[in-house]
């Protein structure tokens, strides 16, 4: 039986047609802001001993020169065995974090650990989700250099802000 695919899924992002709801983003209201969005998996290749998330503005401009993505979150450690991280997840400790065991926030492009909504200058940017399925466990520093050699599949979601 051929294997799925990996498959990466946020269901509040197909129910709005691809748009990134207000709530995860910097302008949203009060408690309803800023949240990290759920995101569920499929199809984790056979072999694979960690998982990472990174999430970046694909369309965001270098006020210096040419387009470089900006990244919002970065998420290193995650035991093959989770399905996905629930609405709010970010930046969740004690209790609620070690039912996830040993999962691990990077710094986003502001500096700050954990997720942190778009606020582009103009509407439009592309918000890319993409999950990498790796063979070996890696730490949220230098991720994209760990990673390098150890990807068994990579799954990648779309949102528009």
């Amino acid at each position: 039986m051929a294997q799925e695919s990996l498959r990466l899924v946020s269901h509040p992002i197909a129910a709005h047609e691809g748009r990134l709801p207000r709530h995860y983003t910097l302008e949203g209201q009060g408690a309803k802001k800023d949240i990290s969005p759920p995101v569920e998996w499929y199809g984790v290749p056979d072999g694979t001993r960690s998982l990472a998330l990174v999430v970046h503005d694909v369309d965001a401009p270098d006020p210096d020169g040419p387009i470089v993505p900006w990244t919002h979150w970065v998420v290193a450690n995650i035991p093959p065995s989770v399905k996905g991280l629930p609405e709010g997840f970010s930046g969740k400790e004690g209790a609620a974090a070690r039912e996830y065991g040993g999962i691990q926030e990077g710094v986003n492009d502001w500096k700050q650990p954990g997720w942190r909504g778009p606020i582009p200058p103009s509407r439009g940017h592309r918000i890319q989700f993409k999950l990498y399925a790796l063979d070996d466990e890696v730490t949220k520093d230098k991720l994209m250099d760990a990673i390098e050699g150890h990807v068994l599949g990579e799954a990648e979601l779309m949102a528009v802000f």
